[in-house]
C-alpha cells in the first residue's frame, strides 16, 4: 500500500501560495497573507528562510549593494511558531524553503512540508537534511536538465523520502508564456515516476489551467502579493489575491464537474422530467400530468 501524501488529499490540485519576501518582516502583514490565501481557496502558504550571508558567496556580496540589501527580506526566526499556528488556525498547511542547512532544523518543529528551490536543487546535502526530517518534500526543477532532475530525485528516494513532489518551472521572473514548456511535466513524470506539479511565474491563468487539465499538475505553486507593495511584486511574477482566487475557484468547479460518470437525471433536472414531450403526440408535458401541472 502506498504512503498517503499530504499533497493529494482531494481530487483537484494542491495550491500553494508562495509569500517569498513580500512579507516585509511584518508579522501582521504575514498573517494577512495567510488570510488572503485561505480565502482564495489555497491549501498551503509557504515562506522562505534564508540568511543573506549564507545565500551568496562573500566576494559577491562585497561587490553588490543590491544583493546585500536583501538582508531586509529575511524572515525573522521568531515568526515561525506564530506563522505555523496561524496557518493551522486558518486550516491551511505551513511550508517553508530552507536556504542553509541549519534552517532545516530550525523549521522542522513548525512546518508541514519543506521545499527545495530550483537554485538549490543540486545541493544534495540540503536535500538529505530535509529528507532526514521525514517531512513531505517538494523539489523545484527550474533551469535543470533531466539528468540533474533524475539524480536529485533518486538521491531523495534512496534516502527514504516517502512523500516527494517535483515541480516543473521556468526560473524566469516573470516567465513568458511561450517558455513555460508544460510538456516537460510529462517528460519528468515518465523519467522519475514522481508526482508532478507546476510552479508558476507566468501570472497567466491559461498557462496554469493548461498545466492542471492537460498535463496533470497535482500541486500548483504561485507567488502571491497582497497589494502590489511587496518587495518582489514589481518584477512581474506575483499574483494578487483576487486574480488567483478566480483561477482556484474555476479549477475546483472544473474538477467537481467531472461527476461520477453515471448517466442518470441529476437532482436539478428532476423537476423538468415531467415536462418532456409525451411519446404519443410529441407535445409537452407528459399526458400523465397535463391535468394537474402547476403553471
Amino acid at each position: 500500500m502506498s504512503t498517503p501524501s499530504l499533497f493529494n488529499q482531494k481530487a483537484s490540485p494542491y495550491f500553494i501560495a508562495e509569500v517569498s519576501s513580500n512579507h516585509g518582516k511584518d508579522l501582521q502583514r504575514s498573517f494577512d497573507f495567510i488570510d488572503s490565501a485561505a480565502e482564495a481557496g489555497c491549501d498551503a502558504v509557504k515562506f522562505q528562510l534564508f540568511k543573506i550571508d549564507q545565500l551568496f558567496a562573500p566576494e559577491i556580496l562585497a561587490r553588490s549593494e543590491k544583493l546585500s540589501a536583501r538582508k531586509n527580506w529575511e524572515l525573522p526566526l521568531e515568526f515561525l511558531p506564530e506563522l505555523a499556528s496561524y496557518c493551522h488556525k486558518r486550516n491551511v498547511d505551513f511550508g517553508c524553503t530552507p536556504f542553509y542547512l541549519d534552517a532545516v532544523d530550525e523549521l522542522a518543529p513548525f512546518v508541514d512540508f519543506f521545499k527545495v528551490a530550483s537554485y538549490e536543487m543540486m545541493w544534495l546535502d540540503l536535500v538529505a537534511r530535509c529528507v532526514k526530517t521525514a517531512k513531505p518534500l517538494i523539489i523545484s526543477a527550474g533551469m535543470a536538465t533531466m539528468d540533474e532532475i533524475v539524480a536529485t530525485h533518486d538521491h531523495a528516494k534512496q534516502l527514504g523520502c516517502q512523500d516527494l513532489v517535483l515541480l516543473h518551472c521556468t526560473s524566469a521572473y516573470p516567465t513568458p508564456h511561450h517558455e513555460a514548456n508544460l510538456q516537460a511535466i510529462e517528460t519528468m513524470r515518465q523519467a522519475t515516476g514522481a508526482r508532478l506539479g507546476w510552479s508558476d511565474h507566468t501570472v497567466d491563468a491559461g498557462v496554469m489551467q493548461r498545466a492542471i487539465h492537460r498535463w496533470g499538475a497535482s500541486v500548483v505553486e504561485f507567488h502571491l502579493d497582497l497589494d502590489g507593495k511587496g518587495d518582489e511584486y514589481a518584477a512581474g511574477h506575483c499574483w494578487l489575491p483576487d486574480q488567483i482566487a478566480l483561477v482556484i475557484r474555476d479549477t475546483r468547479h472544473a474538477f467537481a464537474a467531472d461527476g461520477d460518470g453515471i448517466k442518470a437525471p441529476t437532482p436539478s433536472e428532476l423537476p423538468d422530467r415531467d415536462w418532456r414531450a409525451d411519446p404519443s403526440d410529441g407535445l409537452r408535458p407528459l399526458k400523465t400530468i397535463r391535468a394537474t401541472a402547476l403553471l
